[in-house]
């Protein structure tokens, strides 16, 4: 027998299955690091302050209901905050600005409205010092937000939250006129506040005082008035832009003549905005014993209608309509005016940008406040004695509404600024919190309404150069003031004249 030999040759090894150890720790790691990640993610949302109003606290001057986002809003942060603008976003000042060349810009330049005069005046507190870095930030601690103007770039630093959507229309209407005049707007550092009432004190800030932009302003105040959001479009109360809504109300006022229109006087809107003058207005809904029809305007309710019944070109049927300021100065003003039907203006106690030109018994028919009820009546009954006169005052209301066009107001923007620009005693800079604002990062934030008004209100480059801004003439202006004061005296000595022959 021979031998058998068993050559026991090695068994080849199987790869090696990861322990459970070992799987454990790279779940353990992951998660972790999933976990890093979302909280980073939920911090850096948490912090991005945005034009929407994201993660900004309302005014504290002046406080209001937080705005409410929708479960949507930590994506379309992150989606908008990696939008870059464009690099070449400015144009070249050196290219458009002149009046020939490449820019193919005209020399028609015609005269600007006698109201633009007030440019000069609002700036006078800084005529002799200059506006200063000082100046500036002393400003900023009545600002919501902050507009920084570089070789036509346009930056913008967020400090708190406004009402709606008031700051990022605001801050649209600044890029189209950047658009609109590209390379001719000055570097220029402004401080912004977005909310109703005026704050700067003129006594309390005369010898310091802080330059600060607004929609509206008074005699007691130095706030510095601008052309407020609603002529790009008002998306809370469904208002188009400013151009739009006054072709369609000056269409919709010719469709009655003026002796077919009710002759009575007209009011619509919310008495709910702490305005003791509108409450005081709602007392006069009686349509023989005060010539008036007083109606309460709910918006909760419009918008739930789709805004059917509060189309203002639908309510230019009577021949007299009344404004009456809100919570302080109120953007219905333009809209009333645009029906041509003889304005009834109960005394305001603010003013805007173009209000300052209006002229009581030629554009408009002054009402007392302390004797509202009675002063409509007597309105009524002097318009309705002579119609041809009153029919006269509204239509040039009217047309003065249709001077301000948005052309006017751009060159009204521009004319500011560049008189502002030319007061700065310093070289505006870029402040390290800002960020660049172009139309698509703006529009990356706008809720699908906003951006439909935002687009529709977009501007193009104009072939011509903003209006020609009239001089500085105070006396002319101090001559207005007091012409305006004895009018409406003239009308309270007329009303007092009947009164007094009533009670005989």
């Amino acid at each position: 027998m021979g031998l058998r030999l068993r050559i026991r040759l090695p068994h080849k090894s199987s790869p090696r299955t990861p322990s459970h150890l070992l799987l454990c720790v790279l779940a353990l790691c992951f998660f972790s690091f999933t976990a890093v990640i979302l909280y980073k993610v939920d911090d850096f949302v948490a912090q991005t302050k945005t034009l929407a109003g994201h993660n900004l606290e309302p005014t504290p001057w002046h406080i209001f209901p937080r705005k409410s986002f929708t479960e949507a809003t930590t994506y379309r942060i992150l989606q908008c905050s990696y939008f870059s603008c464009p690099h070449n976003s400015a144009p070249e000042p050196n290219t458009l600005s002149s009046d020939s060349g490449s820019g193919h810009r005209t020399h028609h330049q015609p005269q600007c409205p006698d109201v633009f005069r007030w440019i000069h005046r609002d700036l006078e507190p800084w005529l002799k010092t200059g506006v200063t870095k000082e100046h500036v930030e002393k400003a900023k601690a009545s600002a919501a937000f902050r507009v920084v103007i570089l070789s036509g770039k346009l930056y913008v630093d967020l400090y708190y939250a406004c009402v709606q959507s008031r700051m990022m229309f605001t801050v649209w209407g600044i890029l189209q006129l950047l658009s609109k005049y590209p390379g001719m707007v000055p570097d220029v550092d402004m401080m912004f506040d977005c909310m109703d009432k005026p704050i700067i004190n003129r006594t309390e800030h005369q010898s310091f005082p802080a330059p600060l932009f607004r929609y509206c302003t008074n005699e007691a105040h130095l706030d510095i008035p601008f052309p407020d959001w609603s002529f790009w479009g008002w998306s809370e109360t469904n208002l188009r832009p400013w151009e739009e809504e006054f072709r369609d109300i000056k269409k919709g006022s010719k469709r009655s003549s003026w002796d077919s229109k009710q002759p009575r006087a007209y009011w619509k809107g919310n008495p709910d905005v702490v305005s003791p003058i509108r409450m005081e207005l709602m007392k006069c809904n009686h349509s023989r014993l005060w010539g008036a029809q007083i109606m309460r305007q709910n918006w909760a309710e419009e918008a739930k209608g789709g805004f059917e019944q509060s189309k203002l070109s639908n309510q230019c049927n009577h021949r007299y309509k009344i404004y009456a300021e809100g919570y302080a100065w109120s953007v219905s003003l333009k809209y009333i005016m645009s029906c041509g039907s003889m304005t009834l203006i109960i005394s305001p106690e603010y003013e805007d940008f173009f209000s300052r030109g209006l002229l009581p018994k030629e554009n408009y028919w002054p009402v007392s406040p302390t004797d509202l009820c009675p002063s409509i009546k007597f309105a009524v009954d002097w318009g309705n004695a002579n119609p041809s006169d009153a029919e006269t005052i509204g239509k040039r209301g009217q047309g003065y509404m249709e001077s301000i066009s948005m052309n006017r107001v751009y060159d009204y923007m521009f004319h500011l600024i560049n008189e502002y620009s030319k007061l700065q005693r310093f070289k505006p800079g870029k402040p390290p919190s800002a960020k660049e604002v172009c139309a698509g990062s703006l529009l990356c934030f706008a809720e699908q309404k906003e951006r439909d008004l935002l687009e529709r209100s977009r501007a193009v480059p104009s072939m011509d150069r903003p209006c020609k801004l009239p001089g500085a003439d105070r006396d002319r202006l101090e001559r207005l003031i007091q012409r305006k004061k004895q009018t409406i005296e003239d009308v309270r000595n007329m009303e007092m004249t009947r009164t007094e022959r009533g009670s005989r």
